[in-house]
């Protein structure tokens, strides 16, 4: 997993990781929608407050064809076998296809990548807004409320107009 420097904490640094479909993608390159809610864990046991966003991030990419979102389990580098074995696992506890496609895990450099993305702590998940290009337009920390909820379906509202605007215009 390589990754350039990005310009600032708004940017989505340059990351590759491999889905629980084995499929390598890079990001921001590889970002399917206009508007890309990233979930990002840094632990095992995070997974439970990750869950706590999927109905209604799940809702949302039914509904929306500019949305849709992808777990990110960001992981400290490890050796090929280990990457394989970790895979593998997480594989083979999540039979849902849709959940495999949408689960890319980032072996890298932690450290630098939060430093990256602006963010000071591990402790709890972090959720990004992310655009097709790489723009972080909205970001929020740990479980999912409706503060949160109405929180982002605002900067969705607020995006839609503006990008809506900008075609009339």
């Amino acid at each position: 997993m390589e990754f350039e420097e990005a310009m600032h904490t708004n940017t989505f640094p340059t990351v590759s990781g491999k889905n629980l479909d084995r499929k390598k993608l890079t990001f921001p390159k590889d970002f399917p929608a206009p508007y890309n809610l990233a979930l990002m864990a840094f632990y095992q046991r995070q997974q439970l407050d990750v869950n706590t966003w999927l109905p209604f991030a799940d809702q949302l990419d039914s509904e929306h064809e500019d949305f849709t979102y992808i777990e990110f389990p960001v992981v400290y580098k490890m050796n090929p076998i280990q990457q394989f074995f970790l895979n593998e696992g997480m594989r083979a506890g999540i039979p849902n296809q849709k959940a495999r496609e949408k689960t890319i895990t980032l072996y890298l450099d932690k450290t630098r990548f939060l430093g990256q993305l602006g963010i000071d702590s591990q402790n709890e998940i972090q959720i990004l807004l992310v655009t097709q290009e790489g723009q972080v337009i909205w970001r929020e920390a740990g479980i999912f409320t409706s503060k949160k909820k109405q929180a982002l379906e605002s900067i969705l509202q607020q995006e839609r107009q503006l990008q809506a605007s900008n075609v009339v215009s």
